[in-house]
């Protein structure tokens, strides 16, 4: 019966290429970890605001993990998500299991993070230029949007 050898012969070829990678790779490749993540740029689309602290805040969390990261990542604040940018709204906020929108905010902006405001959805819900002020932060609309998420790699919406 030629099937047994035709096995053996099988798994030799399948599994050279491993035993060959393995053989070929430095000794130091075992002890060193994985190299660091190539940068990215992310666009987080926040819609969720103070009636939906929860999921408000784990777009900000997304984003201070992905700028802790390395990556470069813009916050779009649209609907309800714009009263985010307020001042008594950032210090009172608490996601449950996320901490403080204040905490995220710090992190997120120390870090270099950007934010796009909806000038039509701010001007709705009485957001003004006072509420951008010493903030890294800017006007902006649907045209603006759609720019940020063309240039970003990756769009998450929250």
């Amino acid at each position: 019966d030629m099937r047994a050898p035709r096995a053996l012969i099988l798994a030799a070829l399948l599994l050279t290429p491993v035993a060959t990678a393995r053989a070929q790779r430095p000794a130091s490749a075992a002890s060193n970890p994985a190299p660091a993540v190539t940068p990215r740029s992310l666009l987080i689309h926040i819609t969720a605001g103070p009636n939906d602290p929860t999921r408000a805040a784990l777009g900000f969390n997304v984003a201070k993990a992905a700028i802790d990261e390395g990556h470069r990542v813009t916050i779009f604040l649209a609907g309800d998500g714009v009263q985010l940018i307020r001042d008594g709204v950032l210090a009172s906020l608490v996601g449950l299991g996320t901490g403080t929108l204040k905490e995220l905010y710090d992190g997120f902006v120390a870090k270099g993070g950007r934010l796009v405001v909806s000038g039509g959805s701010a001007k709705a819900r009485g957001v003004t230029e006072a509420d951008l002020a010493g903030k890294p932060a800017e006007f902006g609309g649907p045209p603006q949007l759609v720019k940020l998420a063309l240039e970003h790699e990756r769009v998450i919406t929250y």
